[in-house]
């Protein structure tokens, strides 16, 4: 298993050095805040509206399209014809790919979005990474923590690997779809183009072109272009 089996990565990202292909995909997540360390905001240069509260490191491209209101904590790098919606709160070390979509009341924190992710409503993004594509229904939820805090757990190959990391939300890859009011289960991981169903509390892997509905077994699926 490695980053390159669920991602390929946006050139319109600066940031590929702090992203090795043949890294466990979660290694990525720390990545994030090491990619934004040195990074210089220009969102003073821009009339923000009113309600848009910007605080710290953040980089606007001059296209994104900004709500009536929303918050905007950096470290934050937000790429060309991103949509932010209004109620949008991003609080630190978050990457967003051009023409993606950012939910009204979604909340972000310690992520990678990747080019054309769709988070449109409701949603709660922390320490994962949102393949391109990859979209999110309406009030999906990617817990990151578990219950005693201990580190999160994977199945690597059928065997159970520690990731290190004491908070871990989801890896999506590429074109991976989650359907409204699930709920993926800290260190959830799906593969390139599979989809959970709606209202599903997913945990482990799916594999790539697979589907997850309710408490069915996996099958695999076509995968979409």
């Amino acid at each position: 298993m490695k980053a390159a089996d669920f991602f390929d990565f946006p050139p319109s990202l600066p940031f590929k050095q702090f992203f090795a292909d043949d890294a466990l995909p979660w290694q990525w997540i720390p990545k994030i805040k090491e990619a934004l360390a040195d990074l210089k905001g220009n969102a003073g240069e821009y009339e923000l509206p009113a309600g848009v509260h910007v605080r710290g490191e953040v980089y606007l491209h001059a296209s994104v399209k900004l709500p009536p209101y929303c918050v905007i904590e950096g470290p934050a790098w937000i790429g060309e014809d991103v949509e932010i919606r209004p109620g949008a709160y991003i609080r630190g070390n978050v990457i967003i790919g051009a023409g993606s979509v950012v939910g009204n009341s979604c909340e972000y924190k310690n992520c990678l979005l990747m080019e054309k992710t769709q988070t449109p409503h409701f949603s709660y993004v922390g320490d994962s990474i949102l393949g391109n594509g990859a979209h999110l229904g309406a009030g999906v939820i990617l817990s990151n923590l578990r219950f005693d805090q201990a580190n999160i757990i994977v199945s690597v190959d059928g065997e159970w690997v520690d990731s290190g990391l004491r908070k871990f939300g989801a890896i999506l890859g590429d074109r991976a779809e989650v359907g409204c009011n699930s709920a993926l289960m800290p260190g959830s991981i799906v593969g390139k183009g599979s989809l959970v169903g709606p209202v599903t509390t997913f945990s482990g892997v799916l594999g790539e072109g697979q589907l997850k509905v309710g408490n069915t077994s996996h099958r695999t699926i076509p995968l979409r272009d």
